[in-house]
């Protein structure tokens, strides 16, 4: 039976600007099935990031509804959405968005901060995901001392250890070579099949939209197509 992850029906929203109102996303309608692995692909400024933020509840939308797990976050409280998203979302930023003072484990651990866990629990499930991503011997070193596929293994790992439901990725391959580009897509797509993860990724990259299940095209804040892929 289909089951749905994500239900979006007539989304709209805008930012204010000097000039005026620019509207980024138009009533849009999207269904994302539990377990696929979806990447999102447009031109700049076409509403990509936007969306993502808006399903994880760290924006405001004008108008429609977004559904998550049959919960409607935009209904939370800031607090609650909070605890909601914690609990839920995994998000990897392309910035990797990492504490610069904090050891890797120290970072992976800041969303466990948020349970219920004794430290000692956060720890072991801070390493458990390091130990997920290739980066079991990297515990202790700080951001500054890794290169940028490393520090977006990080961002992964952080992205996973609350065992969210949902993983939302906004251009993960943005700040990468070749090679760790690659590594990153290939520790999504296990994220995908051996975890189970459904993945909206975002991304302008054609070769790590083909990881994907299905590819969405954004163009001026409406959805253009939808292409199904092979399973990878």
């Amino acid at each position: 039976m289909r089951e749905v992850a994500i239900s979006i029906e007539r989304l709209s929203k805008s930012f204010k600007r000097d000039s005026g109102d620019i509207k980024v996303l138009s009533e849009l309608d999207l269904e994302i099935e539990l377990g696929d692995f979806v990447a999102v692909m447009g031109p700049s400024g076409s509403g990509k990031s936007t969306l993502l933020h808006l399903i994880a509840a760290m924006d405001k939308l004008d108008a429609g509804t977004i559904r998550v797990l049959g919960q409607n976050p935009h209904l939370l409280s800031d607090a609650a959405a909070a605890r909601w998203r914690n609990r839920h979302i995994g998000f990897i930023f392309q910035s990797f968005n990492l504490v610069q003072v904090l050891t890797a484990l120290e970072n992976v651990e800041l969303p466990l901060k948020l349970t219920e866990l004794s430290k000692k629990q956060r720890l072991d499930h801070a390493a458990n995901a390091l130990n997920l991503v290739g980066m079991g011997d990297r515990l202790h070193h700080l951001p500054r001392q890794l290169s940028g596929g490393q520090e977006q293994r990080i961002a992964i790992a952080r992205a996973i250890v609350t065992d969210p439901d949902v993983i939302l990725a906004d251009e993960p391959t943005g700040n990468l070579d070749a090679a760790s580009a690659e590594d990153c897509l290939t520790l999504l797509s296990e994220c995908n099949r051996k975890l189970k993860k459904t993945i909206v990724m975002v991304t302008h990259d054609p070769k790590a939209a083909n990881c994907a299940r299905t590819v969405l095209h954004l163009e001026k804040g409406a959805l253009l197509e939808q292409e199904l892929l092979l399973a990878q």
